[in-house]
């Protein structure tokens, strides 16, 4: 039961790429970004009110720019110019970017089974993306590796601030703050280049409601406020497992919403990557059964 209520924010994440793509495809990222985060984080702030303490400020400032404002331009970018499928299963690369990243910073090894998991994942994604066999947009493929290195840097922090700051009060005003930065910015861009900002307005559709509506209301406020409250009572195990949903709904919104289409190779080779994924945390739940008996 635990591993499907994961799986629920999860899928609405995985909804982002297709679902931009499908009813929001001329938009600006940045544009894009203030409005799934500030509203959302406005929304969150309503339903339990919270205010940080001063000294919580700068965090939350360095925190809203990295996991949101930064971080949903991104995601918008790569949802502009990547397919649905390549998005969802490229984010599953995380937890080896991680894995990297706190060998070199914090000198922690991965033990061999999440080496070779790695490695794994690693040589599939390489042949899946190899150029030869599909063709990318290099800008997207920037931004999905920067969108991982936000991922990994904010965790870090968020998660060295403890106990200090209550997870909703971190997710409700990281969503604010995020949400204001890009909304500035948007504004200046809008100063500079008017006509794409222009034309959002003056074309906007029951489509474009849609799909807003969706962004903000099921990836962010139902999608974030479930994964806070599912944080507070569920193992990493779980959240493993249940974060698969979202490359799965990256693939099939691709193949039902955008009529996206790859070879039986490449849909192998993004099972793999999946599996790649959870097999660390499978094996090792498999472990764990067996000395219990």
């Amino acid at each position: 039961m635990n591993i499907l209520l994961a799986m629920i924010p999860a899928f609405f994440w995985g909804t982002t790429y297709a679902m931009t793509q499908l009813t929001l495809p001329d938009w600006p990222p940045l544009l894009l970004g203030a409005l799934r985060a500030l509203p959302a984080g406005l929304i969150l702030l309503a339903i339990k009110p919270s205010l940080p303490q001063k000294t919580d400020w700068s965090i939350l400032i360095k925190l809203g720019a990295i996991n949101i404002a930064v971080f949903f331009s991104l995601i918008f970018i790569m949802a502009l110019t990547l397919p649905s499928a390549i998005s969802g299963i490229g984010m599953i690369s995380v937890p080896v970017f991680a894995m990297l990243f706190h060998w070199v910073i914090s000198k922690k090894r991965p033990n061999l089974l999440q080496a070779l998991s790695g490695a794994v994942l690693i040589g599939l994604a390489w042949m899946l993306f190899d150029p030869s066999s599909i063709s990318l947009n290099p800008i997207g493929l920037v931004a999905m590796f920067a969108a991982i290195s936000c991922i990994i840097i904010g965790s870090t922090m968020t998660k060295a601030l403890g106990s200090r700051i209550h997870w909703w009060t971190i997710l409700t005003w990281q969503l604010i703050i995020g949400g204001t930065l890009l909304l500035v910015v948007a504004g200046i861009q809008a100063l500079f280049s008017p006509q794409q900002y222009i034309d959002v307005v003056s074309q906007f559709s029951l489509t474009n409601g849609f799909g807003i509506s969706w962004i903000i209301l099921l990836n962010t406020v139902l999608g974030y406020s479930m994964y806070v409250w599912l944080l507070q009572r569920m193992s990493v195990v779980d959240f493993t497992f249940g974060g698969i949903a979202n490359p799965i709904a990256g693939i099939v919104c691709g193949l039902v919403l955008m009529a996206e289409s790859y070879t039986p190779h490449q849909y192998l080779l993004m099972s793999g990557m999946i599996l790649a994924s959870i097999a660390p945390t499978l094996i090792q739940l498999i472990r764990q059964k067996s000395s219990v008996r």
